[in-house]
């Protein structure tokens, strides 16, 4: 290949080509992305990551350049050298569409075999066959910009953080595997037969023992792993940015937030974002938007009718009410146009599936509202429930009766179905903090568990319930939340050793797992910890809402599907006897092919 590109060095990507170089001679390299033939007149779409420019070859051209023009086929690699000039049909779809190069030399570096798909911005390629050739797949210019982008955040944030004082610091990769709520993936160690290695959840203790050694301003763009079931929005291996912060309250950490934000939008989507973001509480976010992770740029927002329905005789409101639960709803401004009685049973089945036994509704197409449970109320009392909800001639609303914890999820995510229907969400940039997370909520066993982690500081009215009231209890952590996806998740620590102690038993563990398991972290505490707290912002989660992006599939180069596997290498993969004996491993199953 060396010898193939002797004397011939590319001056310019194809996608700077313009016509201030008109009438010079330029070098450009890439691929194939398209080759005409008309005989004494041959255009090659020459592309690489920048774009595409056109090289033409005529009757004037070397016969022996010719020869190469005519023989390129899609995807073969080329060098050229040339002198632009204005074409004289443009393509003004393409920045460089007002100029071609016209060839004097051509070289094939590569050929290539006919691609199992075409390689086009758009397609509609079977993901999965594009997964199994994603090094093709990535020469679409979709995918080639989020990279592109995702590597200008990732510089962006380095700059900002090491303006505002952060060290970077890396954190081991193989760790002591830790309760930190998903499964860990573990590594078996050779040398240790019968002990494993478990890939970081996130670096969570590490970076706290590093406000203990006196680093105050700690950051890392971590990778971190969880075996857990994937979503769009979840990966089994993630980037996240990092950090801790000593001598600081929450305050603190919220601003730096805030200008790391701003910063960021900045200069990279060339957007101001206006600071102090919005601040909601968990639970004015659940009663409002029925989730922690609001997209607040649209209302719709959900309205509590309870107490118009207490003394009604219909009896899924009023068991749901005498249950301790709650009658509320959402109104779709102009749905009834949209939601038939066809479409609003689909939604009944999306509410059922979530948790909901049933959904209520209100479609107002005519004069007088056709409501599912009118025999039950008098006009009067629908009257004043529609007004409540701000339902209108031309709306549908939608209501769900029972425990708060599932009446308020399921008219969230009702929310964004129709929302997204309707086509009601605007183009823009909604920042928001969620604070005040409850402490503790129960595990499908009924059992306290920590909704965060347990290193997390309680507030500090809400000490003397730790014991007697755990679901009182609310937690000095915070959440930035960005079009309804959440970003970043972080804390206030706990630094006094015996509450540490008294956290980790309230949630169940005996003296001895506390010792096995953060032993070393309870007693760092004991040689004097500042006050920390830090936060985890989720780098592809950023970068897949900056990119428009539908999957964190979009925005990283090599990523696994649903079952946890990556298609093109065919991990997770068998090793050989010879290892697994090594490692002190014997399968008591032959793995699945």
């Amino acid at each position: 290949m060396a010898d193939l590109m002797t004397g011939m060095k590319r001056t310019h990507y194809c996608g700077e080509v313009s016509a201030a170089d008109a009438g010079k001679e330029v070098v450009v390299g890439g691929f194939t992305n398209k080759q005409r033939d008309k005989g004494e007149l041959v255009f090659i779409d020459l592309r690489d990551r920048t774009g595409i420019v056109q090289l033409v070859f005529d009757d004037t051209t070397d016969r022996a350049v010719m020869a190469k023009a005519k023989e390129a086929r899609s995807e073969y690699v080329l060098m050229a050298r040339g002198v632009v000039r204005m074409r004289e049909a443009p393509n003004p779809e393409i920045p460089t569409g007002y100029v071609e190069i016209y060839v004097t030399e051509l070289r094939i570096l590569a050929r290539a075999q006919t691609p199992p798909f075409h390689i086009t911005d758009s397609t509609d390629t079977n993901e999965e066959l594009r997964l199994r050739y994603r090094y093709l797949d990535l020469r679409r210019r979709e995918l080639q910009q989020n990279i592109i982008k995702r590597a200008k955040i990732t510089s962006v944030a380095h700059q900002f953080f090491a303006d505002e004082g952060f060290i970077e610091i890396d954190t081991p990769m193989m760790i002591k595997s830790t309760p930190e709520g998903a499964r860990d993936y573990v590594v078996p160690s050779r040398v240790h037969k019968g002990a494993f290695y478990a890939l970081p959840q996130s670096p969570q203790m590490y970076k706290q023992l590093l406000m203990i050694s006196g680093f105050d301003k700690y950051v890392q763009f971590a990778r971190c792993f969880r075996d857990e079931d994937l979503r769009a929005d979840r990966q089994p291996e993630f980037t996240q940015i990092d950090l801790e912060m000593s001598f600081v309250d929450m305050e603190d950490i919220l601003a730096m937030g805030e200008r790391f934000v701003k910063y960021l939008m900045k200069n990279v989507m060339d957007v101001d974002i206006p600071t102090p973001l919005p601040r909601l509480t968990y639970q004015e976010s659940m009663e409002r938007f029925g989730t922690d992770k609001p997209d607040i740029r649209y209302g719709m927002e959900l309205t509590n009718i309870s107490d118009l329905v207490a003394d009604s005789g219909f009896g899924v409101f009023t068991g749901a009410i005498a249950a301790g639960g709650s009658v509320r709803g959402i109104t779709v401004k102009g749905g009834a146009s949209v939601y038939s009685r066809k479409e609003i049973d689909k939604l009944t089945e999306q509410a059922k599936g979530i948790g909901a036994k049933g959904l209520a509704f209100v479609r107002w197409v005519d004069e007088k509202p056709s409501c599912s449970f009118a025999k039950f109320f008098s006009e009067e009392q629908l009257a004043a429930i529609l007004q409540r909800l701000g339902c209108e001639r031309g709306d549908v609303a939608l209501i769900v009766a029972d425990k708060d914890s599932v009446t308020l999820p399921v008219l969230g995510a009702l929310r964004t179905t129709c929302a997204k229907r309707m086509d009601m969400i605007p183009e823009g940039w909604a920042y928001v903090w969620i604070v005040e997370f409850p402490f503790f909520e129960k595990d499908d066993e009924g059992n306290w568990v920590a909704m965060h982690h347990p290193f997390t500081m309680p507030m500090d009215e809400c000490l003397p319930y730790l014991d007697s009231d755990p679901g009182r209890v609310r937690a000095k952590c915070y959440d930035l939340v960005l079009n309804g996806v959440e970003l970043s998740s972080g804390s206030m620590r706990i630094t006094d050793s015996e509450l540490q102690q008294h956290m980790f038993r309230s949630l169940g563990l005996s003296d001895e797992e506390i010792e096995a398991k953060f032993g070393f972290l309870v007693d760092a505490y004991h040689y004097g910890a500042p006050p920390h707290g830090g936060m985890g912002i989720g780098l592809d989660r950023l970068t897949m809402l900056l990119c428009g992006a539908e999957s964190l599939r979009d925005v990283t180069a090599f990523p696994k599907v649903q079952s946890a596997s990556e298609l093109m290498s065919g991990c997770p993969a068998p090793i050989d006897a010879a290892q697994l004996k090594e490692l002190g491993i014997l399968l008591e199953t032959q793995p699945e092919k």
